[in-house]
């Protein structure tokens, strides 16, 4: 498949950009609304959001070389304030390296190993666009767990970052 830079610099633009937008609205959330297990995959907001941060991170590490022994590190701050914090710089770390690719790259592969040890390769360009929709998948989830506590989620669908 032929995907250019542009494109996957464009999709990793838009998965940051719906992240933040869900992430700002789960600030309305209460501790224990952020919390409630709601018998999702994550069971709440705040452990599915700390997933797709966890999983765009853990994906940066291997395109780099960089193995983690898990999505997070023991202890790490988890709470709606540190991802705050920390995905932005993720989020900049992504589209700071889809900047520098070119036909070329795109079409690269990177070797890593998945949690369990099973090493893999795959071409870059599949690797971003699973990291966005792999983000996307969740973030439905997470916009889902904000209409059964009663709030109305942002759009983040890849048609509203366009229009914006």
């Amino acid at each position: 498949m032929n995907v250019s830079p542009a494109t996957l610099g464009t999709h990793l633009d838009y998965s940051a950009w719906s992240s933040a937008r869900l992430l700002e609205a789960a600030g309305g959330l209460t501790e224990e609304e952020l919390s409630r297990d709601l018998k999702v995959s994550h069971q709440s907001v705040i452990g599915t959001l700390a997933h797709v941060f966890g999983a765009d991170r853990i994906w940066f590490d291997r395109i780099h070389g960089r193995v983690r022994q898990g999505l997070f590190d023991p202890g790490e701050d988890l709470s709606l304030r540190a991802l705050g914090e920390l995905w932005p710089a993720v989020s900049r770390n992504w589209n700071e390296w889809a900047a520098a690719l070119d036909d070329s790259s795109v079409q690269s592969t990177a070797s890593y190993r998945t949690l369990d040890g099973t090493p893999y390769e795959s071409p870059l360009w599949q690797i971003v666009l699973h990291v966005v929709n792999h983000a996307s998948y969740h973030r439905g989830q997470v916009s889902a767990m904000l209409r059964q506590l009663g709030r109305v989620p942002p759009a983040t669908d890849l048609i509203a970052y366009y229009r914006k």
